[in-house]
């Protein structure tokens, strides 16, 4: 059940918008510099789905495991993954997070409990699940996250992982981003008419609530009060939170062009700006300024930049090393 009562102070208010403008301008920033041909390796753009990352990951603690899909970027970032090491990694960098070997589908920060994503769809669900059952062997109060879009609830392995997870009652949070499409195909050519995906699961037997994902405090309290759950009934929870990608599946640029979806449809969503709407927020709270907001813009945008060219100027990987770290060791 929702607990609407939650509150949010002036602090972590601003924390909550910085840790969206963070994503933003990181994510920005690969899509102005991606045609220059030095990031080699596909990238899935999260830009008008921060609040969805950010509002799950303020939830959660540095000791809490998260694994995610393709689009990884911000679920690394919301969980205080290094953003020197993500882009990196991007680029194919020594310093990368995985070494540069495995590019933007494939993050890793084990500091902060962020332990890998993949580029499969659904294939990280099962691993999310069975991070759940080390959690729960080792009698950890701590829980796992698996982050997955609207196209993964078709996959086997995600009604074979909510299956296994219920009956054996492990702390897991199933978060889906429910952004209507599974790369061109909308959700009224793959599933059923009028279904609402979380009541569909909660047949499951699983514990469920929906959440507007371009909401940051509707995300946050929902994705607080199943994590408070987990942590409390020891059971897994699925949330779907509501949300939109701006750009095309996979690449940096716009593709209402293509037919798929209306510009329309585009513009309406866009109204929905996640940041932008949460800055006005704060503003008639009196919670902050129009210029703490441009000092605030400012300096992350320094910080971003200097990122940026930390991973530019980064040396690739000795190629002797192609071949290690492929397998675990004793």
């Amino acid at each position: 059940m929702k607990d609407n009562n939650i509150s949010l102070d002036a602090e972590f208010s601003r924390e909550l918008l910085g840790k969206m403008k963070v994503i933003r301008f990181v994510e920005e920033g690969i899509a102005d510099r991606y045609p220059k041909g030095t990031m080699r390796c596909p990238t899935h753009l999260s830009i008008g789905q921060e609040a969805a990352a950010v509002g799950v990951g303020a939830a959660l603690t540095d000791e809490d495991l998260a694994v995610s899909s393709h689009r990884a970027h911000a679920h690394y970032m919301a969980k205080g993954g290094d953003v020197k090491a993500m882009l990196a990694e991007i680029y194919g960098k020594e310093a990368g997070c995985c070494g540069g070997k495995g590019g933007s589908m494939h993050l890793i920060d084990r500091a902060v409990g962020f332990t890998g994503s993949t580029a499969i769809v659904g294939n990280s669900i099962p691993l999310g699940v069975g991070l759940g059952l080390s959690l729960q062997l080792k009698k950890s109060k701590n829980i796992s996250v698996t982050y997955f879009g609207d196209g993964s609830v078709e996959e086997g392995s995600f009604y074979e992982s909510v299956n296994f997870a219920v009956v054996r009652n492990l702390p897991v949070l199933f978060v889906c981003e429910n952004n209507f499409y599974s790369v061109y195909s909308p959700l009224s050519v793959r599933q059923p008419k009028d279904r609402e995906i979380y009541k569909m699961v909660e047949g499951l037997g699983v514990r469920t609530s929906i959440a507007d994902g371009n909401n940051i405090e509707d995300t946050y309290r929902s994705a607080k009060n199943a994590v408070e759950y987990i942590r409390t009934h020891g059971g897994p929870f699925f949330l779907e939170l509501t949300t939109y990608r701006w750009r095309e599946h996979c690449g940096p640029a716009f593709d209402n062009h293509i037919g798929y979806r209306t510009e329309q449809e585009f513009e309406e969503w866009r109204s929905k700006d996640p940041i932008f709407n949460y800055e006005a927020i704060l503003k008639e709270r009196g919670f902050i300024t129009e210029g703490e907001i441009n000092q605030m813009d400012s300096e992350i945008l320094d910080r971003v930049n200097a990122d940026f060219e930390f991973a530019e100027n980064a040396p690739f990987p000795n190629e002797k090393n192609a071949y290690t770290g492929l397998y675990a060791t004793n």
